[in-house]
């Protein structure tokens, strides 16, 4: 499979990537327009307060703390691609059903809350599912240049989806931008079915134990693992602060600094400028310093530019925000990169649906907290001191490495494997590798 990326072009040459990076590319652009289009339609729309808008950016990540470890152990069990394609259904209706029911004049919160549950739960398989198909598409020498590739395509589209979801809200209102993800749902769809089918690197096995066992050796591996439980460890942090602020912006931007619609859209946007820059330097950072090197600093040296956003002012204050956004994305995303590509190569096939799964639900399971922590800190302090709280919380999360090995590596450690899949051949393969 990885043969053909030695071609010029690369990646760009094999077919089912290519179908795979326009899905996700596109797809990646309707979620971006909803992130500034969904707070719109609960502020614009529906005239709620600031604590309903970060309750349904809660419930976009609720369904990890619900569903999670259950979920990789499904996927586990099943072929990726045609559970990533159910996901890609259910979302789309989902988002469809909006702006239905607000042209019908019986839209309100709870089905904004609902839709965001339901888009949530899907996006846990959608997302579990996705670290098993990648390998199978592009093989495991071409990890990271697929993972940066998709991640660029994904940080390019984080600068147009914002800043379209803010011209559609002004032009047409908030809620054709929902109709927008709900089309790019659609697109991923129909790429997703053009593929053919992916090569599958699990081994063939019997199953002789039950779905909770499954799931229950997923959390033994990263219980036990001392990488995969640092990284975890950190991004669980970095995200609760991070959902923190994305709950926050829009509201931030258009009520306290007075910008518009449109203008809160490119702001946002700057982030995925950063992103964009993450994703070309993950590669090369690596190569120059080490994976693990290259790691500390994207996330110990860029997350600290997030202390920007509070000084945030009308006119040139603005560059704060901007500047902020850039950075703090930057350091992100090269990381998100080098972590993904190590994930993918390290667990084991057979294992890579359930740890996958239960390392993204504990990185994700304090994002719904952050989103509810950055309403009320919101309501009692004001949203700027708020975002000041928050930032030094994303600032300080990049020191979580510096006490671990991690810090003292070159590089992150190559592809394991683990004959067997009982808990004790778990534990014992993950404990044998304690730092």
């Amino acid at each position: 499979m990885s043969a053909p990326a030695r071609r010029r072009g690369g990646l760009w040459r094999q077919r089912d990537f290519a179908l795979f990076w326009a899905g996700e590319s596109i797809s990646q652009a309707g979620n971006s327009v909803t992130i500034v289009v969904l707070p719109l339609v609960a502020i614009e729309t529906l005239h709620t307060s600031t604590f309903t808008v970060t309750v349904l950016n809660a419930a976009i990540w609720l369904p990890w703390l619900i569903i999670g470890v259950p979920a990789g152990a499904w996927v586990d069990r099943l072929p990726p691609r045609p559970v990533m394609l159910t996901c890609d259904a259910i979302s789309m209706a989902a988002y469809a059903s909006v702006p239905v029911a607000s042209w019908l004049g019986v839209l309100t919160v709870a089905q904004l809350i609902a839709v965001t549950l339901i888009a949530g739960a899907a996006s846990v398989f959608f997302r579990s599912a996705y670290q098993v198909l990648l390998p199978g598409i592009v093989g495991g020498t071409d990890l990271a240049e697929g993972n940066a590739k998709l991640m660029g395509s994904r940080e390019v589209a984080q600068i147009a989806g914002p800043g379209l979801g803010g011209a559609l809200a002004q032009l047409a209102g908030p809620v054709v931008g929902l109709l927008a993800d709900a089309v790019s749902f659609a697109v991923s769809f129909a790429c997703l079915t053009a593929i053919r089918r992916p090569r599958d690197r699990r081994p063939a096995a019997a199953r002789t134990s039950s779905l909770i066992q499954e799931a229950r050796q997923g959390l033994r591996f990263l219980r036990h693992d001392p990488y995969l439980r640092v990284m975890a460890s950190f991004s669980a942090l970095a995200n609760l602060a991070l959902t923190g602020v994305d709950a926050l912006i829009v509201v931030f931007l258009v009520r306290t600094i007075g910008l518009s619609a449109g203008a809160a859209g490119l702001v946002v946007a700057a982030f995925g400028i950063g992103g964009v820059a993450g994703a070309l330097v993950a590669r090369p950072l690596g190569r120059r310093f080490g994976t693990a090197r290259a790691l500390v600093i994207a996330d110990a040296g860029g997350l600290p530019f997030a202390l920007l956003l509070p000084l945030t002012h009308a006119g040139a204050g603005l560059a704060f925000a901007v500047i902020a956004n850039m950075l703090v994305a930057c350091g992100v995303v090269a990381s998100n990169v080098i972590g993904a590509s190590f994930r993918q190569a390290y667990i084991p096939p057979q294992l890579l649906g359930r740890v996958s799964s239960v390392t993204m639900t504990v990185a994700f399971a304090a994002m719904p907290a952050g989103a509810v922590l950055a309403g009320l800190l919101a309501t009692t302090l004001g949203i700027r001191a708020a975002l000041w709280i928050l930032t030094a919380l994303i600032s300080a999360s990049g020191l979580l490495y510096l006490p671990t090995r991690i810090r003292r590596l070159r590089d992150l450690p190559p592809p394991q494997s683990v004959a067997g899949e009982s808990d004790d051949a778990v534990g014992n393969y993950a404990a044998s590798h304690a730092l």
